[in-house]
């Protein structure tokens, strides 16, 4: 199972939302790319990065932090937020990332997604972010009547690289992962399914790890803050 630092970007800076609320927001690092390193020093063997301000704006808005981040760690990494097109696609994936997260347009426009994945295999994701079990969009400020295993069940056959599943209802809020959520969703599809929200503890790690369907976990605030030690986790998870 691989753990994910999360690297959340607002304004240029390395930031963390509670419940993806914009007027919520904690700067943690000022030079993302430092932080980066920080994980990769450690022995973080992916990185996850998403554009707080791009999810809002429908398109890339942190570029140069990104670009700094990908010239400085040798670690593959995926990109979320405001990535709705394909011009878009191919030049995040012509960039040196690893892998680019569709959210939105997964609901919005899924023929995209299925475009996409054929014509970059293996480097894209589906960020399903649901609320109450329905799908939210546009950086969490709307909710659909989408239901996140009927949109998941829809992207069985396009060849995407993983689910990155958030509970929004947990994210940043250090109160722990909807465990039995993820782990039924991993188990409704043969999609690799990456849990996000909440992951606050080494007893998340050691739960989610448990069941033995889920194939990462992402982590931001419990690492900034220290309740998540990065060393001990990444051995819990990767032996």
């Amino acid at each position: 199972m691989i753990l994910y630092p999360a690297i959340d970007l607002k304004d240029g800076n390395a930031v963390r939302l509670v419940h993806g609320d914009m007027d919520q927001t904690t700067v943690f690092n000022d030079d993302p790319a430092a932080q980066a390193r920080t994980f990769v020093d450690a022995g973080c063997t992916w990185l996850h990065l998403v554009d707080l301000n791009g999810a809002f704006a429908g398109e890339p808005v942190n570029a140069a932090p990104v670009e700094a981040i990908l010239k400085a760690c040798p670690v593959p990494a995926q990109l979320g937020g405001g990535i709705r097109d394909m011009a878009t696609i191919a030049r995040w994936l012509d960039k040196g990332l690893a892998r680019v997260i569709l959210g939105t347009v997964a609901v919005e426009n899924p023929d995209l997604v299925r475009e996409a994945a054929r014509a970059f295999p293996g480097q894209v994701a589906v960020g399903l972010d649901a609320r109450n079990g329905r799908v939210a969009t546009r950086g969490w400020a709307e909710e659909t009547d989408v239901m996140v295993t009927d949109l998941a069940k829809s992207f069985e056959d396009a060849g995407i690289a993983a689910i990155i599943y958030t509970d929004i209802l947990r994210d940043g809020a250090m109160k722990g992962p909807n465990i039995d959520a993820t782990a039924d969703l991993a188990r409704a599809v043969d999609i690799p399914v990456i849990a996000s929200g909440g992951v606050s503890s080494m007893a998340d790690l050691s739960a989610l790890k448990a069941t033995g369907v889920i194939a990462g976990a992402i982590s931001g605030r419990a690492l900034y803050d220290g309740a998540i030690d990065l060393s001990q986790a990444l051995d819990l998870l990767q032996n």
